[in-house]
C-alpha cells in the first residue's frame, strides 16, 4: 500500500505515530475514559473495554462536560493519555486538556480536526497512522489487513 496523506486544520501541534484506535460514536471523555487505567468504561460504548494509552484516539467529535478537559489532563499526568486524537470536529474542552498536559507536564497531544475526507471510514482499529499537528497532515501508514498479512508471511 503507498501512503495515503489526508489534510486537516490544527488544533494542537505536536508529532505522533501509532496505532489507531477508532469508534464511529462520539465520545465523552469525563465519563467513558478512566484516566488512571486508559481504559474505556462506558458500557454503552462501542469502545467498552479498549485502552487508548499509547493510541491515536479517532473519534468524530466528544460530547459532554468541561471535566472533559480535566480527564485528560489526568489520563496525561497517570501516562495513560492517547499519543493523539483525530477528530471530525474538536470540543474546545477536548483542546484544552491537551494545553494543560503540555504546559503543567511537558506532555504532548497532537490534535487534528476537519480533514478533508472523512477518516471514521477511512481508518480502522489496528491501522498505523502518522499525525503530524505541525503540518496539519494525517498518514496512514500501513493498514490492519496489511499488519496480519504480513505476520502470516513469516
Amino acid at each position: 500500500m503507498r501512503k495515503i496523506r489526508i489534510r486537516c486544520h490544527i488544533v494542537f501541534k505536536g508529532i505522533a505515530e501509532g496505532e489507531a484506535l477508532t469508534t464511529e460514536q462520539p465520545l465523552c471523555l469525563y465519563d467513558s475514559l478512566d484516566p488512571k487505567s486508559g481504559n474505556i468504561i462506558n458500557r454503552r460504548h462501542e469502545l467498552f473495554g479498549e485502552n487508548v494509552s499509547g493510541k491515536i484516539l479517532v473519534f468524530p467529535y466528544g460530547i459532554g462536560s468541561s471535566t472533559s478537559s480535566a480527564t485528560i489532563l489526568e489520563a496525561s499526568r497517570c501516562g495513560k493519555a492517547p499519543k493523539a486524537i483525530v477528530n471530525l470536529e474538536t470540543e474546545p474542552v477536548i483542546a484544552v486538556g491537551a494545553i494543560l498536559a503540555e504546559k503543567l507536564y511537558g506532555r504532548i497531544i497532537p490534535i487534528v480536526d476537519k480533514p478533508e475526507i472523512n477518516l471514521i471510514e477511512l481508518i480502522k482499529k489496528g491501522d498505523i497512522v502518522k499525525v503530524d499537528a505541525n503540518q496539519g497532515l494525517i498518514e496512514l501508514i500501513r493498514t490492519q489487513a496489511e499488519s496480519l498479512t504480513c505476520k502470516k508471511k513469516n
